[in-house]
């Protein structure tokens, strides 16, 4: 078993940084991990992942803004977003799986609002 906890969201005006962290109970690293958001009446959709070689992905709508990027010796998993748009609005959420479990956070509310 795993708990995830979130952390870093806030309000943050268009054009502005946030920089989440979500720190795991125990070692991850040997798991892949990612993070998540959804908005109200939307699935949830994946924002980027990280394998445990290191290796990402991202989806198309945040490629050159966010960076994923893991600390196995602190069992975190970080996502740094830049240039933040409003329609980066949305409930934040922490995963990590093997091929057996996944595991998921509480989620972590970021708003990007003038």
């Amino acid at each position: 078993q795993v708990q995830l906890v979130e952390s870093g969201g806030g309000l943050v005006q268009p054009g502005g940084s946030l920089r989440l962290s979500c720190a795991a109970s125990r070692s991850i690293a040997s798991m892949s991990a990612g993070w998540y958001r959804q908005t109200p009446g939307k699935e949830r959709e994946l924002v980027a992942f990280i394998n445990s070689d290191g290796s990402t992905n991202y989806a198309n709508s945040v490629k050159g803004r966010f960076t994923i990027s893991r600390d196995n010796a602190k069992n975190m998993v970080n996502l740094q977003m830049n240039s933040l748009k409003p329609e980066d609005t949305a409930v934040y959420y922490c995963n990590a799986w093997t091929n057996r479990f996944v595991y998921w956070g509480q989620g972590t509310q970021v708003t990007v609002s003038s």
